[in-house]
Formats: structure tokens, C-alpha cells, sequence
């Protein structure tokens, strides 16, 4: 038996180390060596912590050798993926030729390596290299990306910095037309689910306007058209609520928003007409809110007639402020992606 003598501040540290070393396999080691101070019989350690003989022994000289500190050395065998030696190869290829699955992936990869490996072996690998299963985003594809960035730049942002000061108020104005049908959505169940259909197309029509820094909102409803006179009506609705305030909205270039009566209405009002580029909802703040609005209420929901539909939708919209408030706060900042920064498939 190696007999080893432990001074009272080692017994202290290996007492303390064995309960609270971040890693498992040197507690581990520090149970095995605080059980050996306290004159333990090596066949009783081996018992009382899993290990064998032989490894005893192996912890009972790195003590020797090197203390307490050469006990949380952590150098056990971890084999490593032959695919590590192509990482640059296969992420070169992926960051330019995404996979849709991870049989596509397998067969690539055995393409461009020469190694087979199992799918779940290739998922495993493509997880270690930083890829993610992320569902595709869409992107107008007459978007003009310099436009944007000159737009956000030269108008937009100087017109939010003002509102956050204070001396001004912005709102993201935009139209909703949520179609009276199921809206296919996702559900954990252990067997698939269907939705019931309602008959007729009716719409939901929703003209609506959100403050940039408080998100208030200011709506429009009906069930046939959003036109010039929905849109003179947000108008005055908003004038209504500010009197010494500067007001700027920023809307889409839809025909009934540009029309004369509308642009008149708005010199009229003191209200300042702030139009984003052609195809860019994605700087328009309100966006966020209909895609809230569906997944909140809309998605594998089921409505017997239209009128509960509206209701829900409605509902939904008068909540921004008091049930949904906490999940808006993080859904409307004023963070505006930017098409220069994502990856387009373009074939």
C-alpha cells in the first residue's frame, strides 16, 4: 500500500475541492484522496467511489508527483472527428451551398471528404462547426439595398433620435388585411392535427399606426377596403393627440398613401410624410406587430364564424399595452435589420 502523508491544509483543500471543482472527473480525484487522509483501506475508496484499483493508484502518485494542483489536471483521451481535418472545407462549401437536410449534408460531405458518416454523426459535426437548423427568411427581391442604408441614415434614424429626445413623435404606419381561413401553424402532438376550414373569404381589414417610442397604437378597422379616406381618418386621429408636437409618419409607398388627398391632409395637419424605399417592409416597425398578432392569435387557432375572429384580432391589438406588453418591449426595438448583414441565396 503507498502510504502517503497529507498535512492538515491539504485535507482541508481536498475536503473542500471534492465538492466544489467545477468538473466531475476531479472531484472525483479529490473524494478518492480526502478518503485515503482519512486512512481509508484502498479496497473500501475503490467501493465507495467507483473506481479501480489501478486507477487509485494512478491518482495516489499525480498526489505524489505534483500535489493538489496536479490532481485537477484534466488530459483523458478524447478522440476527435477525422471531419475536424476538413472543417474549413465543409464550411467553406455550406456558408455558400446550405444543406436543407442532414442526408443532403451527409452526402455532400462524403463528396467533398471521402468520409461516410452516419446522419447523426454529421448532425453532431455540423452543430460543432456553429450551424444551426434556421428557417429561411424572405427578402423582396427588388429590394435596393443602398437605398435602404442611405434611407435609414439620411431620414429615418435623425427622425427617431428626436422622438427619443422628445421632440418629436414617429409612427409606423401600415395596413393588415388578416383573410377569415386557417392560418397553419405548428403544434408538439402525438399525432397530427387538423384545423377546420371556415367557408368564404372575408377580411379583417386593419389600418394601424404605432408609436416608435411608446407603441401606442392608433387603428383603422373594417371589412372591405383600406383606401385614401381609412388613411385620412388614422391622420386626424393621431393629430388629435398631439397639438405642440412635431409628428412624423413613416409609411409604404401604396397608392391610396401617396394620393393628393392624403398628402394634403397631411400638410394640413402638420404632419410630415416620412416614405420608406420601395420593398422594404423590413424597416417598417409595424411589420413586427401583424406577425405578433398571428402567432399570438391566429396560428392553429380555429374561429366558428367571423365575428369571434374579429374579436380575437381585436382583443389581441387592445392588449399591446397591458397583457402582451412585456413581449412587445423586446419585439419593437428600434433595431432595423440590415440586408447588407444577411446571407441571400441568390440560385
Amino acid at each position: 500500500m503507498i502510504k502517503i502523508t497529507f498535512s492538515e491544509e491539504d485535507k482541508r483543500k481536498l475536503d473542500h475541492e471534492r465538492y466544489n471543482h467545477p468538473h466531475p472527473r476531479v472531484q472525483r480525484k479529490m473524494e478518492a484522496l480526502w478518503l485515503k487522509s482519512q486512512e481509508l483501506p484502498h479496497k473500501e475508496i475503490c467501493r465507495l467511489t467507483g473506481i479501480s484499483k489501478k486507477t487509485l493508484i494512478r491518482y495516489l502518485k499525480a498526489y505524489e508527483k505534483g500535489g493538489i494542483e496536479k490532481l485537477k489536471e484534466i488530459n483523458f483521451y478524447c478522440p476527435k472527428s477525422k471531419l475536424a481535418e476538413h472543417a474549413s472545407t465543409i464550411e467553406g462549401y455550406f456558408r455558400e451551398n446550405p444543406p436543407a437536410t442532414i442526408k443532403e449534408a451527409a452526402a455532400k460531405i462524403e463528396e467533398l471528404t471521402g468520409i461516410k458518416r452516419s446522419e447523426t454523426q454529421v448532425a453532431k459535426f455540423l452543430k460543432s462547426i456553429g450551424m444551426k437548423r434556421l428557417k429561411t427568411g424572405v427578402i423582396p427581391a427588388k429590394a435596393d439595398i443602398e437605398k435602404q442604408e442611405k434611407f435609414k441614415k439620411e431620414e429615418l434614424e435623425p427622425s427617431l433620435e428626436e422622438a427619443r429626445q422628445g421632440k418629436r413623435v414617429v409612427y409606423f404606419v401600415d395596413a393588415a388585411h388578416f383573410v377569415f381561413a386557417p392560418y397553419i401553424g405548428f403544434l408538439w402532438c402525438f399525432v397530427r392535427t387538423f384545423i377546420k376550414a371556415p367557408a368564404g373569404r372575408q377580411r379583417f381589414n386593419v389600418l394601424g399606426a404605432i408609436n416608435a417610442i411608446t407603441h401606442e397604437l392608433v387603428t383603422v378597422t373594417n371589412s372591405s377596403y383600406i383606401n385614401a379616406l381609412s388613411v385620412c381618418q388614422l391622420f386626424v386621429q393621431i393629430a388629435n393627440l398631439y397639438v405642440d408636437v412635431p409628428i412624423t409618419l413613416v409609411l409604404d409607398n401604396a397608392r391610396y398613401q401617396k394620393c393628393a388627398l392624403v398628402r394634403e391632409l397631411a400638410e394640413a395637419l402638420n404632419i410630415e410624410l416620412l416614405y420608406l424605399p420601395s420593398y422594404s417592409p423590413n424597416l417598417n416597425l409595424i411589420e413586427r406587430l401583424w406577425k405578433f398578432v398571428k402567432k399570438e392569435v391566429l396560428y392553429s387557432e380555429y374561429y366558428s364564424d367571423f365575428e369571434s375572429f374579429k374579436g380575437a384580432i381585436s382583443d389581441c391589438l387592445a392588449s399591446t399595452h397591458t397583457k402582451h406588453k412585456k413581449a412587445l418591449v423586446s419585439l419593437l426595438t428600434l433595431n432595423f435589420q440590415s440586408l447588407k448583414k444577411v446571407s441571400i441565396m441568390t440560385s
